[in-house]
């Protein structure tokens, strides 16, 4: 067997002193009655080599602290302190060897802490405690992903509330004592991490009233709307920054314009570094308009037809321009600031007013949207999700 121990840890031990040998609603973790080991696949020596991750969510937050995990013989722990990791509200660590969809038994002993919940990919899995050893627990671990990088889901808590033609739109939810890597060591981005989501809601709105949704997926391409990550050291997704990309095409394998918004301090927008597919990372800042382009066709050398042009304000809110109008913008809330909310402007107007709030250990979001022309557009959205994974009730 394998076993991964804090010491192991801070000594740097090796791949090979790690390991003998190498060659959808979510469900409540469930205590038995006795800790016996689940049948589980035995290593093919020919099977290809996979890999897995884990996430161990600790009942009450505390210092960081690192698990004993002994795995089974044929699998190994991957090398590299960023794929293991403490913080104070979890531990996640990484495993590869031979492929197998039924899972391998993973045993935990962690004096002291108490886990929670087992998270894969975006499912808890089943827990079995030891009732010989209160502080031993066990789990079957899928390993079929083809790189760790595929097992990032594992790692962050993310909601989807719109994947469809045109349209992939996700909300990052993040928590202090959840902090890995870079941000293990800068102040908590309290104000940036809140208004993200202010303005990832504004920006999903826009997108879907201007046509630029529709246009999109009239074309088979799409937009990608997502914020920013606090605790995936796969992704050092720093300083905060988010996302109003377009792909000319399904995913990110397609040509692409990917927006890149820095947030300052107090959560203004203030850089977009936009990486063009053949050209590199274009810079803006603020006043400069950002085009993105189609990649269909052979004009603007070759970019394509023009989609929208994106400008940053003054305010530090966004200017949003769809070729034929009218224009949008993510403007200043009522304080001045992008923090407690964002006003949307239509055609030089305010529009709309858009507030959230995230109570992220709970798995509740809030959104308020205030009509400013029109009661009708007045509106309440309660997202539910569950809070270890992300996934909407």
């Amino acid at each position: 067997m394998s076993t991964l121990s804090r010491r192991a840890l801070v000594t740097g031990a090796s791949a090979t002193g790690l390991a003998l040998a190498l060659p959808r609603p979510a469900t409540a973790a469930e205590p038995t009655a006795e800790p016996t080991a689940q049948p589980t696949a035995q290593p093919d020596a020919g099977a290809a080599v996979a890999y897995a991750a884990f996430r161990l969510a600790r009942l009450r937050p505390g210092d960081p602290a690192t698990p004993e995990v002994t795995l089974p013989d044929g699998y190994e722990f991957v090398p590299g302190d960023r794929y293991h990791v403490a913080s104070r509200a979890e531990y996640y660590s990484f495993v590869r060897g031979p492929a197998t969809a039924d899972g391998i038994e993973v045993s935990v002993r962690w004096p002291g802490v108490t886990v929670a919940a087992v998270v894969h990919m975006d499912t808890r899995l089943r827990i079995r405690r030891d009732r010989a050893d209160r502080h031993r627990i066990a789990f079957t671990l899928p390993v079929t992903q083809p790189s760790a990088d595929a097992n990032q889901p594992t790692l962050q808590i993310w909601s989807h509330p719109d994947i469809s033609p045109g349209m992939y739109y996700k909300l990052d939810h993040n928590d202090p004592n959840r902090v890995a890597g870079p941000w293990a060591t800068v102040a908590w981005p309290a104000k940036e991490a809140r208004s993200q989501l202010h303005q990832l809601v504004a920006a999903h709105r826009i997108l879907v009233d201007s046509g630029l949704k529709a246009t999109a997926a009239g074309k088979g391409h799409r937009w990608f709307v997502a914020g920013f990550e606090t605790n995936n050291t796969l992704h050092a997704d720093n300083p905060p920054h988010w996302h109003i990309s377009y792909n000319s095409g399904p995913d990110f394998n397609s040509p692409t314009h990917n927006t890149h918004f820095w947030l300052d301090a107090d959560a203004k927008n203030f850089y977009n570094g936009m990486d063009v597919t053949g050209l590199g990372r274009l810079r803006h800042y603020v006043g400069d308009p950002a085009r993105l382009y189609d990649f269909t066709g052979d004009a603007n050398d070759g970019r394509g037809e023009l989609v929208a042009t994106m400008t940053i304000r003054e305010d530090g809110g966004i200017d949003i321009a769809p070729p034929t109008g009218p224009a949008y913008a993510l403007a200043a809330g009522r304080d001045g600031t992008l923090v407690e909310e964002v006003t949307v402007e239509r055609d030089g107007r305010p529009w709309l007013r858009v507030a959230t709030e995230d109570r992220y250990r709970a798995g509740l979001m809030t959104v308020r949207t205030k009509g400013l022309r029109h009661p009708a557009d007045n509106d309440f959205t309660l997202l539910r999700y569950d809070p270890l994974t992300g996934v909407l009730a």
